[in-house]
């Protein structure tokens, strides 16, 4: 099994509707510091993204956020970071979360969330990388992408191995079991 010193977590700038959603937010920020995983994400202080990345970094975890430059002040950057990267575009921000990251975890988000998502499964289907993408079902917020999955399987759009490029799970204890295997 490779080592998994950094994740990166896809989530939204909003917190959501459903409480659950800011809870496990918590809890994976503390399964984190439990297990020492850096935490690389895209470095606004507002939602979820806030909420795990506040989580990790005032339990003296390591956080790495990303913002391209017109995000800054859309977002409200985070400088309660260890380290805050501005980059000049989108495109850049995703290329340095994936070089900092040796794995990947989506919570619920919005559309951004669900194209960073897959974007890095289609490149793990590319085989541009072998890195985990695990994706957080909480309170089954993402049900309705495991159809989408198996839809495209069914309708000979893709082989069954694709559920195995992106794996999904309801707990952040799971994300780590898979992880480990």
């Amino acid at each position: 099994m490779r080592r998994i010193d950094s994740l990166c977590v896809f989530c939204g700038s909003r917190m959501g509707s459903n409480p659950r959603f800011e809870e496990i937010a918590v809890r994976l920020g503390e399964v984190f510091l439990e297990r020492g995983v850096s935490l690389v994400y895209g470095g606004g202080r507002t939602g979820l993204m806030g909420k795990i990345s506040d989580t990790i970094f005032k339990g003296g975890g390591e956080v790495i956020g990303v913002i391209p430059t017109f995000l800054e002040k859309l977002e409200v950057a985070n400088t309660n970071v260890s380290e805050l990267i501005v980059t000049d575009n989108m495109h850049n921000r995703k290329q340095i979360m994936y070089d900092r990251s040796d794995g990947f975890i989506t919570m619920p988000g919005g559309i951004g969330t669900l194209e960073e998502t897959f974007e890095i499964a289609t490149w793990r289907q590319l085989k541009i990388h072998s890195k985990p993408v695990i994706v957080l079902n909480v309170e089954g917020y993402w049900s309705g992408l495991s159809k989408i999955l198996n839809e495209i399987v069914l309708s000979g759009f893709g082989s069954p191995e694709i559920n195995e490029l992106v794996r999904v799970v309801n707990t952040p204890e799971e994300v780590f079991k898979v992880l480990e295997n």
